[in-house]
């Protein structure tokens, strides 16, 4: 008998849209009008979709006006902001290429992004607790000092021209953004009609730089297209409409934030609330209480931070219906936490990359509970997907390979980088997640670990995130990172780090007496550390590869040679 083979494709009710992301800011401010479109508690702004297609407009044609043209790369730099998603929308109506830059950059990352993308200009935060961003581009362009605004030569970043501060100083060298804004004024309006006509589906729009765990980071580019769709069937998954209020406290620099946040907004009409400059659990819980929100966003890490804040002290979250949960495997355990504790019983889980724009599937309200709390749903439509073995062929259903994704979501390429775009996306069109993964006979998918995580304990080939799901069942554990370690035996040992529930004591041995006849012997990690937290990227990910790193320091092992 012939079993089902891995290989899906989402479904095509809804055609795919063919316009840029210009023409949506316009429709939107048609459409939704004196709506809320975007609300910054921090910054105490509240902006309907009428105004941010007026404040798109300027910005726009204040950028024209400086002389930048289109295909141009403008980086932008900062926290979460209102600004910040005014520059996004802006700059794809000028038809300018907007760089994403970490806001925890420094000086080296900053001026790899800026040099290996060609920035022109940068639109730039002055500073943000511990980062004086200003300073830095000081520090690599000190030709700044005497330069006029728009006209620097720096030797170290030659093709950076322009930069352009947020806030209200005045600084050597630089624009303010509220005099860009004034440039409008000088800049025919007929410039974006004329530009509308020429702008197309599939121009390059965004590059977001890739995690740089393996090498330098690559530039995912994406289109008008790749990215609106996506926020489109992203917020169709969820039922959205313009009487939701969306509370995003990821961060906009990512594809969470400005695609399945922002873009999301814009496509159904919701409010996007920003509590926040960066993440923080209790201006979360009080931007929803405060704005009644009815989503909330957010990686299986800041849902544990807010469940944690949660028990501590009241919110209302009463007006909580779904959300989205994604960036990361999400425990059961917290899923269904999520649903009790906070009222989010149509909560989705989403699963994708940034170089897939990023969703490619995700669960619906109208799955089954079990499914939305263990699986990352089904397919997004417009896309394929399949779980591949090594030679990139299908594998059975219920069998583990690598998942692919091809479809309208896949991006151009990384930016300048043909031969690390061709490791990466086959000749015909897949893109290679990285990621484990399974397709059930009823075609959801779920995550079973990273191909590159994967621990070989002595020929046994072991998963962390299965080990993770079982200790959350300990009801001490409030997180756990497993993770593996060199070992002159075995090749590989297991190790977990755990952060316990406030209040709560355990040791190594308590928590491998837990284990023991439970699970088999061989996934019971031989080292276990209590640790206060785990380290982490702005967005939120554990990053395992600095916990391997500390825990071969500490206990003085050695890499292990493979052929």
């Amino acid at each position: 008998m012939n079993l089902p083979i891995s290989h899906l494709s989402g479904p095509k009710d809804t055609p795919l849209l063919e316009k840029p992301i210009g023409e949506a800011v316009d429709d939107a401010a048609r459409l939704y009008g004196d709506q809320d479109a975007i609300v910054s508690l921090h910054q105490n702004v509240r902006i309907t979709y009428k105004e941010q297609k007026r404040l798109t407009d300027k910005l726009a044609l204040g950028l024209i006006e400086l002389g930048l043209k289109v295909g141009d790369r403008v980086g932008i730099w900062a926290p979460n902001c209102a600004e910040w998603t005014i520059v996004q929308y802006a700059t794809a109506k000028a038809g300018l290429i907007l760089v994403n830059i970490n806001p925890a950059y420094r000086l080296s990352e900053l001026e790899y992004a800026l040099n290996k993308v060609g920035c022109r200009a940068i639109i730039t935060a002055v500073q943000f607790k511990a980062s004086d961003y200003l300073g830095m581009l000081n520090t690599l362009a000190p030709e700044l000092k005497t330069a006029s605004p728009g006209a620097l030569q720096a030797a170290q970043i030659p093709t950076l021209e322009t930069i352009i501060t947020l806030g209200d100083g005045y600084y050597d060298g630089c624009y303010r953004y509220a005099d860009v804004l004034e440039l409008a004024d000088k800049c025919n309006a007929d410039v974006l009609s004329e530009l509308a006509t020429k702008l197309k589906p599939d121009d390059p729009i965004n590059i977001q730089f890739t995690s740089g765990t393996t090498g330098s980071p690559k530039g995912a580019t994406l289109s008008h297209k790749n990215i609106l769709n996506n926020g489109l069937f992203t917020g169709e998954r969820m039922a959205l409409t313009a009487a939701d209020r969306i509370c995003i406290p990821v961060p906009l620099y990512h594809c969470f934030g400005m695609v399945l946040g922002s873009l999301t907004c814009l496509m159904h009409g919701s409010a996007a609330i920003y509590p926040s400059e960066i993440f923080d659990p209790i201006a979360t819980l009080k931007a929803v209480e405060k704005e009644k929100c009815t989503s909330l966003y957010g990686v299986p890490t800041m849902f544990v931070s807010i469940l944690n804040a949660i028990g501590k002290e009241s919110f209302d979250v009463s007006t909580l219906r779904t959300g989205l949960m994604a960036g990361a495997p999400c425990p059961v355990a917290v899923m269904n936490r999520v649903i009790s504790d906070m009222n989010m019983i149509d909560v989705t889980i989403g699963y994708g990359m940034t170089e897939t724009s990023p969703l490619s599937w995700q669960t619906s309200p109208e799955d089954p509970v079990e499914r939305r709390v263990s699986t990352v749903g089904k397919v997004h439509p417009h896309v394929e997907v399949m779980v591949s073995d090594e030679n990139g062929n299908a594998v059975p259903r219920g069998v583990q390979g690598e998942l692919r994704t091809r479809g309208y979501s896949v991006m151009l390429g990384y930016w300048n980088d043909p031969e690390r775009t061709a490791e990466s996306v086959t000749s015909d069109g897949w893109m290679k997640t990285g990621d484990l993964g399974v397709i059930d006979d009823e075609g959801y998918g779920n995550i079973t670990g990273r191909v590159k995580d994967m621990v070989i304990r002595g020929g046994e080939n072991l998963f962390p995130k299965e080990i993770e799901e079982f200790l959350f069942r300990h009801p001490a554990i409030q997180d756990a990172q497993v993770f593996g370690v060199p070992d002159d035996k075995y090749g590989e040992e297991l190790c977990a780090w755990i952060v316990l529930k406030s209040g709560q004591t355990e040791s190594e041995e308590s928590i491998k007496a837990f284990c023991k006849d439970q699970i088999a012997h061989f996934k019971i990690p031989r080292y276990i550390r209590m640790v206060d937290s785990f380290p982490m990227t702005v967005t939120g990910k554990a990053q395992k590869f600095e916990m391997r790193k500390a825990m071969i320091k500490e206990l003085g092992l050695a890499e292990q040679e493979t052929a």
